[in-house]
């Protein structure tokens, strides 16, 4: 059973500030904001919500199947799904254009502060989705708007079964759009950010939109997540991590993790309660794309 995953490929430039920004934005002081972070740490890494829920897939033993736009610079990153063994089938090089980059500052309370060039993730509503036999889940991450509205209607015409995942992208649509996609999907993850931003935008509650779809997770960070399923709400408790090292990617690979229990038939619950051990793995390594969970595999 493959999982199609829909969102963004990018190239991940990792920057560590020291301090704290609430030590150095000053609140009453932000109509005229000029500031600068000094950032002795900075490392490239392959990123990308597509690249980091696949790569989390991938480790558990699952089959996933990226569908993302690159830009003319992405044969690094072609390469390097190559080397892992993830199909590049649904993956697009768009040319004279740049790869989508994320310029991510974390400060040592784990706060982030993100800058996004799309680039070629713009040109994702390019890429169809057909109904095919070994294709059995999908997931619909932050993308292009574009791509996101038109890969919705594609997965619910093939009658594939997808998440909708909206993350960072959620602000680009209204309450309508988002009350569609809620309608079209079979589950609905966000944090708890998220949740209420989706809420006040489609005016349906936790338990409301629980009922529309078979499951809306909202993951909580360091206190785990809540599962909601017929309007009925489970706590899932978090796992500590080892070391808290850099969240980058961590809801990502949490999402790598729902696919891989949702391709073997497991309840929601027990999705979430994997997400929750592979997100702790992440935390305790640099980058989205450089931890083992061979642990949970052996275990």
């Amino acid at each position: 059973m493959a999982s199609l995953i829909c969102g963004s490929l990018a190239f991940d430039s990792i920057m560590t500030f020291e301090g704290r920004f609430a030590e150095q934005i000053l609140p009453d002081q932000l109509h005229i904001l000029n500031v600068s972070f000094l950032v002795p740490a900075l490392r490239r890494d392959f990123g990308g919500c597509a690249g980091n829920i696949a790569y989390s897939l991938k480790m558990l033993g699952g089959q996933p199947l990226p569908m993302a736009t690159l830009g003319s610079d992405g044969a690094d990153y072609l390469k390097r799904l190559n080397d892992l063994g993830i199909s590049t089938e649904f993956v697009r090089q768009v040319e004279d254009i740049y790869t989508a980059q994320a310029m991510i500052m974390t400060d040592r309370d784990n706060n982030q502060i993100t800058a996004f060039h799309p680039g070629a993730m713009m040109q994702a509503h390019s890429l169809r989705i057909e109904k095919r036999a070994d294709i059995k889940l999908g997931i619909i991450s932050p993308d292009g708007r574009d791509a996101m509205l038109q890969h919705a209607e594609q997965f619910n015409a093939a009658g594939i079964p997808f998440v909708f995942d909206p993350g960072q992208g959620l602000p680009m649509f209204d309450g309508d759009e988002l009350a569609r996609f809620v309608d079209q999907a079979t589950w609905v993850t966000v944090n708890d950010y998220e949740g209420k931003m989706l809420s006040e935008r489609t005016g349906l509650s936790h338990a409301d939109i629980s009922r529309r779809v078979d499951g809306l997770v909202v993951t909580l960070g360091a206190h785990g997540c809540e599962v909601w399923v017929g309007g009925e709400k489970t706590v899932v408790p978090p796992v500590k991590a080892r070391d808290v090292v850099d969240p980058t990617g961590c809801g990502d690979a949490w999402r790598g993790a729902l696919l891989f229990g949702l391709e073997q038939g497991w309840s929601l619950a027990q999705c979430a309660a994997l997400g929750n051990q592979v997100g702790a793995l992440k935390i305790a390594q640099r980058g989205p794309q450089n931890y083992s969970v061979a642990e949970l595999i052996s275990a």
